[in-house]
Order: C-alpha cells, then sequence, then structure tokens
C-alpha cells in the first residue's frame, strides 16, 4: 500500500494524470473553486458536455473527457454543504470519494488526483473532510489494484497540513511532490 498515496500543493488543472476528480455542484455547469477552475481550464466543449447529463446528485458522480486539460479523464462529484452534520453529510462525503474511485476504476485511470471535496464554500470541516477521504481511499485501494496512485491535491496549506498528518500516521507514506 504505500506509495499508493502521494500528497502535493497546487493547482490540479495543471496535472498530467488518468483523471482529476472536480468539486462539483448539482448542475455539473461549473462555478467557484476548483469547480470554475476546472471548467475554465478544460474550455467550452467541457460545458456543453455536462449539460447534456443531467447534473449530478450530491454523493454521486459522473464522467466526461477533459478536453483541454493534460487529465485523459474529469470525474465530476458533488460534494454535501455542511450543515453541523444533521443531514447525513459525513456519508455523503464518503459516497463522492466511493463513487469517483469506482468510475475511476471502470476506466481504468491508474492515476486519480483529487482536490479536497466540499471544504470551500460548503464548509465541511477541513479536519473531518481530510479523514473521510484518507479512509475512504485507503479502503479502496485496499481492495482493488486501480487507480495504482491517489493524488490528494491541496490548493491551500491548511490542507496540505491536515493531509500530510493524516497520511504520515496511517499505513502510508507520503509523497510529496511539486505540482
Amino acid at each position: 500500500m504505500t506509495n499508493r498515496i502521494e500528497l502535493i500543493q497546487g493547482d490540479i488543472t495543471k496535472l498530467q494524470v488518468d483523471a482529476i476528480v472536480n468539486a462539483a455542484n448539482t448542475s455539473l455547469l461549473g462555478g467557484g473553486g476548483v469547480d470554475g477552475a476546472i471548467h475554465r481550464a478544460a474550455g467550452p466543449e467541457l460545458l456543453a458536455v455536462c449539460q447534456l447529463l443531467g447534473g449530478c446528485e450530491t454523493g454521486e458522480a459522473k464522467v466526461t473527457k477533459a478536453f483541454k486539460l493534460a487529465a485523459k479523464f474529469i470525474i465530476h462529484t458533488v460534494g454535501p454543504v455542511w450543515r453541523e452534520g444533521t443531514q447525513d453529510e459525513e456519508q455523503l462525503l464518503a459516497n463522492c470519494y466511493k463513487n469517483s474511485l469506482q468510475l475511476a476504476a471502470e476506466n481504468d485511470c491508474k492515476i486519480v488526483a483529487f482536490p479536497n471535496i466540499s471544504t470551500g464554500v460548503y464548509h465541511f470541516p477541513k479536519d473531518l473532510a481530510a479523514k473521510i477521504a484518507v479512509r475512504e481511499i485507503t479502503l479502496f485501494l485496499e481492495k482493488n489494484k486501480v487507480p495504482e496512485v491517489v493524488i490528494f491535491v491541496c490548493f491551500d496549506q491548511d490542507n496540505f497540513d491536515i493531509y500530510k498528518g493524516l497520511i504520515k500516521g496511517n499505513r502510508h507514506q507520503a509523497i510529496e511532490r511539486d505540482a
């Protein structure tokens, strides 16, 4: 399991990987944060394809080509808005990771990059979100050969520090690399 989880701080849209995960909204039509950055970098073709998908429910995931990005695919998943833990947010966030990883495996994505889902404008507590992310990815990798590597891509220093502590405290060895 060592070396199957990596950690970087940087811009997920710049990575040359099989799939990047988009922390999307339910419309899949772009928004702020990582969602807006991915839509801008992928180009207008992404919006055109997303308009045909009929949106996406919270916790679910859908896949598209990545168009102008260096990645092959974009896996769009909708994280929950934090409502003080009263609306099953923890399970919905766990589902984001499970469903995204399942789509990655089905599309033979060997290297997948994840942003920090729901920790921006959706206000999910960063520590709790990171624990859920590391747990779900660890469980999936223990049972599956694909993806071979999952990269946590942290845009901000807070998330980077949280993930670094969790990964080093887990059975994994964090490999930090420049984005």
